[in-house]
């Protein structure tokens, strides 16, 4: 184990400082400043390899923590990015971007604050990039057997990287002009800079994956002839049909979906010019949603200098403290301060929206609320509590509903289920042979670790169903939820 009496010796957690919000905001660069080595180690050092390691159950692609850990501490770098990469393919996103439900179980979490879990995995998987020890593993033999992965985000290129290392010849297809998906496109650069996606390209293409960025598939090409073209399918498109808000006044000129605005910043950052860009500045801008797309939307509008930003949630505040109906070790709903919400605006719940208002131009000027009052289990506005806040730019932050199917369910006629996803078997394949489904397509919108964790179990099951059997982990079944006791 890593140091015995670590967690006896150093009871807080310590984490690298943000930059001064004056400062951060006035680029677009990751906020967390540079870490320092003894503080990593201490931190580290408190792990108490468990009998059981309750935070590796809570990680659902097994990431044997305590002993990346006790790698750490004993300063040996290049063993512990062995130790990461061998259940995570892609530590340096999930590092970064991950809510960590591995620190919600960790068992010191019980009578201490938990270990900073998080922060010594993208630790390790940062020096090993500055270090050179990240190289690429093309595979020693090709198996002559092709595999189309569709969609860029982390389920598919999960799947494609093992897939590859697997021998097979993978082409992952991606309908916008870069790859990545959502973290390309949908996480702003002060959460994850897009350098880190860059480096981890450029190693799949050394592996042999091949990137066919701007093809819609079921619509430059079919689906069915991508079936016959390929010898096996992945599905890995992500849910990204928005949940929307269907009240008067919604289809006013600046009422937007959140990742119409995150979409265009990103392309702006990443040097594209962008026509008649939605863009924050100068204006009141509401942010409707409380979840991390939401908050992707505050840190936004501060860097582009809105006059005011106000994020509305429809429903409680909630805790600081665990709350009875959600013990350790599950991973209980808190109320979070992150970094977009250090850097200003108001936060407002119980808020339910009942109106977008028009100026005389005939575009939004401002959003009629009321109190959320809980009525026969439905959150409803209350009578008598409406007023007005001013809003030159709403952003529809409220999650996502499921996959854009319909392509897909016309032309292979796979059903989905009743949440809109589609509908696998327990080896991740539909109903129509060699057509498998990995992360939120399948499961709905979830957490960067299940999306990586469904990739390289789905990666399993095609390379089972190619060659007849197979020597890639499956961390997690289709069926998996959250940790539960």
């Amino acid at each position: 184990m890593a140091d015995p009496k670590g967690f006896l010796k150093t009871t807080e957690r310590e984490l690298p400082a943000r930059r001064p919000v004056s400062v951060r905001l006035m680029d677009w660069k990751e906020v967390y400043e540079q870490g320092d080595a003894a503080q990593l180690k201490r931190q580290a050092g408190r792990c108490m390899d468990c009998g059981v390691p309750f935070c590796q159950q809570g990680c659902p692609l097994g990431n044997i923590i305590p002993e990346w850990n006790d790698l750490t501490w004993r300063d040996e770098g290049r063993q512990a990015i062995e130790r990461l990469h061998a259940t995570n393919n892609f530590p340096e996103f999930t590092g970064r971007l991950c809510p960590a439900p591995c620190e919600t179980a960790c068992v010191l979490g019980i009578s201490q604050p938990p270990v900073t879990i998080k922060q010594v995995e993208v630790s390790i998987i940062d020096q090993a990039f500055t270090n050179g020890w990240v190289q690429p593993q093309p595979p020693g033999r090709l198996t002559g057997k092709t595999v189309a992965v569709v969609g860029s985000g982390p389920a598919g290129l999960a799947a494609a990287q093992q897939l590859t290392r697997a021998g097979h010849t993978v082409a992952v297809f991606e309908r916008d002009d870069r790859i990545g998906g959502l973290l390309r496109y949908g996480i702003p650069d002060f959460k994850m800079e897009k350098k880190h996606l860059e480096t981890r390209l450029a190693q799949m293409t050394a592996e042999g994956t091949r990137f066919r960025a701007g093809v819609n598939i079921g619509v430059d090409l079919s689906w069915e002839d991508l079936r016959a073209r390929y010898d096996a399918v992945v599905i890995a498109t992500g849910a990204m049909v928005p949940r929307d808000l269907p009240i008067p006044g919604r289809d006013l000129p600046g009422v937007h979906f959140a990742m119409e605005y995150l979409v265009q910043q990103n392309k702006v950052g990443a040097g594209d010019t962008v026509d008649q860009q939605i863009t924050a500045e100068g204006k009141h801008v509401v942010v409707l949603g409380g979840g991390d797309t939401g908050a992707d939307c505050i840190g936004t509008a501060h860097r582009q200098l809105a006059a005011s930003v106000t994020n509305l949630a429809i429903g409680r505040q909630p805790g600081t403290d665990r709350p009875e109906h959600q013990p350790w070790p599950l991973s209980p709903t808190l109320f979070e301060v992150s970094s977009a919400h250090e850097e200003g605006g108001t936060r407002e719940y119980l808020v339910s929206t009942v109106e977008f208002l028009a100026n005389e131009a005939g575009e939004v000027r401002a959003i009629r609320v009321a109190e959320t009052e809980f009525l026969d289990g439905r959150r409803v506005p209350r009578a008598g509590t409406e007023r007005e806040i001013p809003a030159d730019l709403v952003l529809l932050a409220m999650g996502f509903t499921g996959p854009e199917s319909r392509a897909l369910t016309d032309q292979l006629h796979v059903p989905v289920d009743g949440r809109s996803n589609v509908e696998r078997d327990g080896n991740y394949q539909t109903s129509h042979e060699g057509v498998f489904v990995a992360g939120d397509a399948g499961r709905g919108q979830s957490l960067i670790v299940w999306a990586i964790a469904e990739g390289r179990a789905a990666a399993a099951a095609v390379d089972k169903f190619l060659e007849g059997e197979t020597q890639l982990p499956a961390p997690v079944k289709p069926t998996d939820h959250a940790f539960a006791i």
